[in-house]
């Protein structure tokens, strides 16, 4: 039975506080309106299977491009978060229901109708859970090889910051093509934007299933936008490296709702032209950083070339 005493609400704790004006979003962010037969089968497709995706739950800019050539991107465990990260759209509060077993089957069978070379599977943040869906991840991951032996596979996971350090190894050792885990912001706005995170472990997190796995792609994400300053960013390159995260991803922060943490400023295509450019000279081995840029966009075609860039690194040892 569904427990009524704390709803799921867009950041309830927020709700006392006078809302954020929203800027007016530059042209160089405007997208267009989700279309098409692609997204209307995409989107049936995942109605029928009675799945959850981040496109939607987090208003996903690109959302109409990706599932119109049949991407999508799985978000497991529910619907409801345990964390009220600020800069998020997804609801938050007491989940109604525990994990659901059958789920796994579920999204592997999606992957299968929908034909994906690359399929991405992220999950709400489950505190309430004790390995923090460790296991429902790698059973996600194994479901999908089963049927879909030829998919490559990236997980986009929660921080695990609540759980023994072991569950961690129960993800990795399900064999994911890509883990990644994203840092969000730098480390100066965690108060305020991610609350319920500590950089450092999400950074140790990463850098730990580089140690369980050394062959494992690793990637990290930020948003910019929220108030960091340029130093900052680089710095956050620089941590990641030392991490040996080999995917930095970097993209504009959008408000969802006045409710949310206000929009600092719009970052020019410049900007980000320019740390992309200094990301690749501290060695990333992938790197994209544009406005739209999200984690899960053209994550397949990234991946390609991640594998190709590796490969050819190795080949000039």
């Amino acid at each position: 039975m569904r427990d009524l005493t704390i709803p799921a609400e867009r950041h309830p704790e927020k709700a006392h506080k006078a809302d954020n004006p929203q800027p007016k979003k530059p042209d160089w962010i405007r997208v267009k309106a989700p279309v098409g037969e692609g997204y209307k089968a995409t989107r049936e497709i995942m109605r029928e299977n009675k799945l959850v995706t981040v496109c939607e739950e987090a208003g996903c800019p690109n959302v109409g491009e990706c599932w119109n050539q049949g991407h999508a991107t799985m978000m497991i465990m529910g619907e409801v978060c345990t964390r009220a990260c600020t800069f998020c759209n997804i609801a938050t509060g007491k989940p109604p229901e525990d994990l659901d077993p059958f789920e796994p089957g579920r999204v592997a069978h999606a992957v299968k109708k929908l034909d994906l070379n690359h399929v991405v599977v992220t999950s709400v943040d489950r505190d309430d859970v004790k390995d923090g869906g460790a296991e429902h991840f790698a059973q996600t991951i194994r479901a999908i090889r089963k049927q879909s032996p030829s998919t490559t596979i990236e997980i986009l996971t929660p921080d695990f910051i609540r759980c023994d350090d072991s569950v961690l190894e129960t993800v990795v050792e399900a064999r994911p093509d890509v883990f990644n885990h994203n840092l969000e912001t730098v480390p100066g706005l965690y108060p305020e934007v991610r609350p319920g995170a500590r950089y450092f472990h999400s950074l140790r997190l990463l850098q730990r299933v580089k140690e369980l796995d050394p062959t494992m792609f690793t990637k990290s994400g930020i948003m910019v936008g929220l108030g960091e300053t340029r130093q900052q960013v680089v710095q956050v390159m620089d941590d990641m490296r030392a991490a040996d995260i080999d995917f930095l991803t970097i993209g504009q922060y959008l408000q969802p709702t006045p409710k949310h943490h206000a929009v600092d400023r719009f970052v020019t295509p410049e900007e980000f032209a320019s740390y992309e450019k200094t990301a690749w000279n501290k060695g990333f081995v992938m790197v994209s950083a544009t406005p739209l840029t999200r984690s899960s966009y053209h994550a397949g075609d990234d991946f390609a070339r991640l594998r190709a860039a590796r490969d050819a690194k190795l080949a000039q040892r």
